[in-house]
């Protein structure tokens, strides 16, 4: 499909502000790396202090409570090669969140949690029902302040452009604000259609914020983005912008996608507004993506999700000071089931989305089904779902079968012999590519959100979900599983049989540094 002299120009404007940071970071970082040779060549001390200092990183490394996943190549790195090791840890290595950051997140945080205490009686409630359901939600609600709802109506989307008709017929609906919080947002034509709309609710009175990722919207829109938004009425804010400045931030990214209306009706999913979302254009075969409604009180979840980062990114920014209005009274829908959104953030060092996984396949007893873009788990999550597969659950997982980036598709199937080998079945869509984040579990349990199976989402983004048990969505989730499967290949029996040396060698390579990636 030929690209419009417009499309060219969101790319070529993206690509060139990408080098250009990327070039400055560079010579930032060879800069420094340039000084410290020199000086340790007119100095022998200084290699012995690098050595030194190597060390006490490495110990301090090992020492830290992080996933070993994570430690081993730094681990490496430093110990093989110091003055560059040290130099790469300290550059993208550690926590990009400055203390005052985390400051802003805490005060935000201290405030808006508040607003959604766990009501105990439906947790009294779920725990009669379900102990399994009771006990993740407990981890949620009491360590992760994000409660558990019961009677929120739901509906699932198997095709992001269902759900992005979805959004459009409850956007024209909105009376009082409009919040929306995507990764990527492209100027085109899904999202002009979301425009629009947008547009013609602040002319009639209605508040409307537009949030997103600077990095992944980069190749989509032009700079003068905010400024067009802006003059339309629409309020709009970047997340994290790529600055040619080393920033260790920069590693960390709002991956979350959020729509709320009014504070009544809440939608998340897979998809971003950007066209290949939709079906608008298929650069990797059918898109495969999904998304869920929320109606009710569990809303009030995601509208704390978007005012945390709306409030907490620019400390410069003027910050909301009343919040009561953008949590109304809400409609009650009985005999829906218990919903559950919660959110994940790189600020805290609680890896929320994993132990939500890790929970829901330690629980699984008959079956637990996966669909995820990106495959690179840690070592906890492949033992659990190999030792899930041993205990005679039918595990399946689904991963595209058009990749849309090569390099990350390789780390991806490197992953599959040990899981095939242990039990686990290996499914490859073969329309394209799904960028879905679902599973679900013994007709129970399931989830749908932004989370992939990988480093990034898993450790580095800001990301979101929702649990849901006994929900109607829970049986679409599960139908729409059965539907992907007979046009899915299965490659389980091809790499449970042994793998060549020389390809696991690769294998072993490309695994040590996918957490750097």
């Amino acid at each position: 499909m030929k690209k419009t002299t417009e499309q060219k120009s969101y790319v070529k404007t993206g690509f060139s502000r990408l080098v250009f940071a990327a070039i400055a970071v560079l010579i930032e970082f060879l800069w420094i790396y340039g000084i410290l040779l020199a000086v340790g060549k007119n100095y022998a001390g200084v290699s012995s202090l690098a050595s030194l200092v190597a060390l006490i990183i490495v110990i301090f490394l090992y020492g830290r409570e992080m996933n070993a996943s994570l430690k081993m190549p730094w681990i490496i790195l430093i110990s093989a090669f110091p003055p560059l090791g040290i130099m790469l840890y300290l550059f993208v290595g550690l926590s990009g969140s400055t203390k005052r950051m985390r400051e802003r997140f805490e005060t935000i945080d201290s405030i808006l949690f508040q607003l959604i205490p766990q009501n105990q009686e439906v947790m009294d409630d779920l725990h009669k029902e379900d102990s399994l359901a009771y006990t993740q939600a407990m981890y949620l609600s009491d360590f992760c302040k994000f409660p558990i709802y019961k009677d929120t109506r739901t509906e699932f989307y198997n095709e992001g452009h269902k759900g992005l008709e979805a959004q459009k017929e409850a956007l024209r609906k909105a009376e009082k604000f409009i919040f929306m919080e995507y990764h990527a947002i492209e100027d085109k034509e899904a999202f002009h259609e979301l425009e629009d709309i947008l547009v013609e609710k602040v002319q009639e009175g209605v508040e409307v914020r537009l949030f997103y990722d600077d990095m992944g919207s980069i190749f989509f829109i032009n700079m003068d983005f905010i400024k067009r938004m802006e003059e339309k009425g629409i309020q709009c804010r970047c997340f994290n912008p790529v600055v040619p400045i080393a920033n260790m931030f920069l590693n960390n990214r709002d991956h979350r996608k959020i729509t709320i209306i009014d504070g009544k009706v809440g939608f998340t999913g897979g998809y971003n507004l950007a066209n290949e979302y939709f079906g608008y254009t298929e650069p990797f075969g059918k898109w495969k993506d999904t998304g869920i409604k929320l109606e009710g009180e569990a809303v009030r979840s995601l509208t704390i999700m978007f005012l945390e980062m709306w409030n907490a990114i620019h400390a410069t920014d003027k910050d909301d000071k009343e919040y009561d209005y953008y949590f109304p009274q809400t409609k009650s829908f009985e005999n829906q089931g218990y919903v559950q959104p919660y959110a994940d953030s790189p600020l805290d060092h609680e890896h929320v989305g994993e132990n939500v996984y890790l929970n829901l396949i330690n629980s699984a007893t008959d079956y637990l089904y996966f669909v995820t873009p990106y495959l690179i788990i840690t070592d906890e999550m492949d033992k659990a779902f190999r030792l899930a597969a041993k205990k005679g659950v039918d595990v399946r997982i689904i991963t595209p079968g058009i990749p849309d980036k090569k390099l990350v598709y390789s780390i991806t199937r490197s992953y599959y012999s040990r899981l095939c080998r242990h039990g686990v079945r290996i499914f490859e869509y073969t329309p394209g590519f799904c960028h879905a984040k679902m599973s679900v579990a013994d007709g129970k349990y399931a989830t749908c959100g932004t989370i992939n199976l990988d480093y990034r989402s898993l450790y580095h983004h800001f990301e979101n979900g929702v649990f849901m048990y006994n929900t109607p969505v829970v049986a679409d989730i599960k139908k729409d599983f059965d539907d992907m499967f007979p046009v899915c290949h299965e490659v389980t029996d091809i790499y449970r049989a042994p793998q060549k040396k020389r390809l696991l060698f690769s294998q072993c390579i490309l695994r040590l540094f996918a957490p750097l990636l």
